[in-house]
């Protein structure tokens, strides 16, 4: 059966992602409350997913986010001309000089090591994508007049506010008028919810939205958290009672949702810089497992489970099957972790050399 996606030549974009970019602080080996000096890049779960395809992958992509013009919203541009990123759906709004009413989001991210975890610190409150609303952006015209293939978006964007969640509502109705394939990655952080009613509020809000949703990725917590499905056990071999736990709770997901795909990456962390690897997907009613990648170093976690959906979404969109997709999601999370940043910086050559079992040796 698989998705039915839309030819490339009838579409402008292969995929638009929905959702915030904000601008990452990087305290490189320090941590934030004592560093001097940061790093700074873009990044944001949704739009990474965008940036990944068209890096990676070579896909064309575009974001809808919107920001305050000022000097770190333009900053923020800067950084999308160079992952390039189709910027034409982007808002931008007068900044009144302070950010009273509108300001644009900051990331600080340390990214742990050994035994301490990586940490991030938001600071996005009232920023312009979250003041986003129903009848802000020209969805038919995205998906109609110029065409898009796949729609991306996510749990980080819905809960930004009271009306992110009806803007990706507006936006999916829209992409299913039209024959665009919706992917939603849960995403559930207990730090953007906890002040607007936690689990319960997320679970209101996720509920209905997966009904429109073709491609559902989230792991176990997000699946439990966002949507309320428990899986109970416990297990020495974490990474494998993943699996086993995902495909029980799946099981149970599908009867519930008209899901085409769900997708998760199964990772068991022995420390912030070494972690077991793997990823499984069901679609077509069977489950399909990616190889497990046994104590991975890992430079920087961060936007490992974009990377993971950006190479799956590329494998779709590829025409290829579901063991092919899951492997190239898994072998792309993997090569992004080794990386700083949130966003990719491989290549698909090396995305295929790992997914053939290649070993790390100089390439020259």
């Amino acid at each position: 059966m698989g998705l039915s996606i839309r030819p490339k030549n009838t579409c402008k974009w292969d995929l638009v992602s929905l959702g915030e970019v904000m601008l990452r602080f990087d305290p490189g080996d320090r941590r934030i409350a004592n560093a001097r000096t940061f790093d700074v890049c873009e990044g944001g779960g949704e739009y990474n997913v965008a940036r990944g395809l068209k890096r990676c992958f070579g896909l064309e992509t575009a974001v809808v986010t919107a920001f305050a013009d000022d000097p770190v919203g333009r900053l923020i541009q800067d950084f999308i001309y160079q992952g390039g990123v189709d910027q034409s759906l982007i808002r931008w709004v007068d900044h009144d000089g302070v950010g009273r009413s509108v300001r644009n989001g900051l990331n600080f991210t340390e990214r742990g090591f050994g035994v301490r975890a990586a940490v991030g610190s938001y600071d996005r409150g009232h920023t312009a994508v979250s003041q986003l609303k129903p009848g802000d952006v020209p969805w038919d015209n995205i998906f109609g007049e110029y065409g898009a293939r796949w729609l991306h978006t996510g749990g980080i964007f819905t809960s930004l506010s009271a009306t992110t969640p009806e803007v990706t509502l507006e936006a999916m109705q829209a992409a299913k008028r039209h024959g665009t394939i919706v992917s939603y990655d849960l995403n559930y952080r207990p730090s953007l919810w906890k002040s607007i009613g936690g689990k319960q509020q997320s679970q209101k809000v996720n509920r209905r939205i997966a009904p429109h949703v073709d491609v559902m990725i989230g792991n176990e917590e997000d699946f439990s958290a966002a949507l309320g499905y428990e899986i109970a056990g416990t297990t020495a071999d974490l990474t494998e009672f993943e699996a086993t736990s995902f495909k029980n709770m799946i099981t149970k997901v599908v009867q519930d949702y008209p899901f085409q795909v769900v997708a998760t990456t199964l990772r068991k962390a022995h420390t912030a810089s070494r972690n077991d690897w793997g990823a499984i997907c069901f679609a077509d009613g069977k489950f399909y497992q990616a190889r497990e990648r046994k104590d991975l170093e890992i430079y920087d976690r961060v936007g490992g489970g974009d990377s993971f959906a950006s190479g799956l979404i590329y494998g779709f969109l590829a025409g290829k099957d579901p063991q092919w997709a899951v492997e190239c999601g898994a072998a792309h999370g993997a090569l992004a972790m080794t990386t700083p940043g949130d966003t990719s910086m491989v290549t698909l050559s090396e995305v295929l050399r790992v997914m053939e079992g290649k070993g790390a040796r100089i390439a020259r």
